[in-house]
């Protein structure tokens, strides 16, 4: 099993998320996304994983999405993945992803994490 988390060591839900994939004896690769902001390209294809537009993984509550002046369309996933590595604190957080079985989700709440492992 090949698991890739995208962690923002800040957040609760994601700290914890991270804990149940290590105490399911996965060692995943963490990718500290504030740190290394994915590309377009990856933020669309993690969209296509999770089966939902991109708008959807925006964390709209966040000060760089309400009060941004460079906001595109929401429909227009293009631009829109271009933005959000561009501003990555408005990605939802934690994304983890099996890329064996090509399935992905969003550990909101951390059990959610639970399915993506098969427990």
């Amino acid at each position: 099993m090949s698991i890739v988390i995208y962690h923002n060591p800040r957040c609760s839900k994601s700290r914890k998320t991270l804990e149940l994939i290590k105490e399911s004896g996965i060692s995943p690769k963490i990718v500290e996304y504030l740190q290394e902001p994915p590309a377009g390209a990856e933020l669309l294809r993690l969209a296509e994983l999770l089966g939902v537009p991109l708008a959807e993984l925006l964390r709209k509550s966040e000060q760089a999405f309400s009060s941004a002046d460079d906001l595109p369309a929401l429909s227009d996933e293009e631009a829109l993945a271009d933005w959000i590595s561009r501003h990555p604190i408005v990605l939802q957080r934690p994304i983890v992803i099996d890329a064996s079985r090509k399935r992905a989700i969003v550990g909101r709440p951390p059990e959610n994490v639970l399915e993506l492992l098969g427990q």
